[in-house]
């Protein structure tokens, strides 16, 4: 049994629904990686039932693994705004969304993040928590978007940010996404507006707190 393997074990069971979502999305998509998966998305509903939030936003659906469980944490009147820029994943996102009692909790919006982000409606809102998984090369373009409709004491979640390593890897110097991500690091150290942890699950997973 690998380390991995015992993590599951002694970690809550995804639903059904999900486990046919990590299924589906293994079988018929390309890059499958990019589904957070049993233990990002147990974190990510954890973090959401503690944060108790009205409002959240994510960058970067996917097949709507992600945005499910951030929604369980979601209060009774709570809402989600999740973006994906790929319209070709809007008929896959729509039919796992309507399959899960949350999903009329969750509006989908297809387009280019910082397009959808700076439309009227989505710059009157005041988030509690916010997702940040799409183009690695945009990160600190999304994050100084974001972080303005952030509330005061709400959080920020990156994921991603170790890059399965390569963030310290010279090999990788001429990545354009490890670059982003190195780039939105450094930024995020020295942004004395936020307090901020790296943990090392998975890909890496950025926690922050809007001061």
């Amino acid at each position: 049994m690998t380390l991995d393997e015992y993590i599951e074990l002694h970690s809550s069971e995804e639903d059904a629904l999900l486990k046919r979502i990590t299924h589906d999305t293994n079988v018929y998509q390309l890059n499958p990686h990019m589904l957070s998966g049993h233990i990002q998305g147990r974190v990510l509903s954890m973090l959401s039932k503690m944060l108790q939030p009205q409002q959240i936003l994510e960058l970067g659906t996917f097949t709507g693994y992600s945005a499910l469980c951030l929604a369980e944490g979601l209060t009774e009147d709570g809402e989600l705004h999740t973006i994906e820029h790929n319209d070709e994943l809007e008929d896959t996102i729509r039919h796992n969304l309507s399959l899960s009692p949350l999903g009329n909790k969750i509006t989908l919006h297809i387009g280019d993040a910082r397009e959808v982000l700076l439309q009227t409606d989505m710059q009157t809102k005041i988030f509690d928590l916010v997702f940040i998984d799409a183009d690695k090369r945009e990160y600190t373009e999304y994050y100084n978007l974001v972080l303005p409709l952030v509330r005061r004491g709400g959080f920020i979640l990156a994921d991603n940010t170790l890059w399965d390593g390569h963030i310290i890897e010279s090999q990788y110097d001429h990545d354009k996404q490890t670059l982003g991500l190195r780039a939105f690091n450094d930024m995020l150290k020295n942004d004395s507006s936020v307090e901020k942890v790296i943990l090392p699950l998975r890909d890496g997973l950025t926690i922050i707190r809007k001061i």
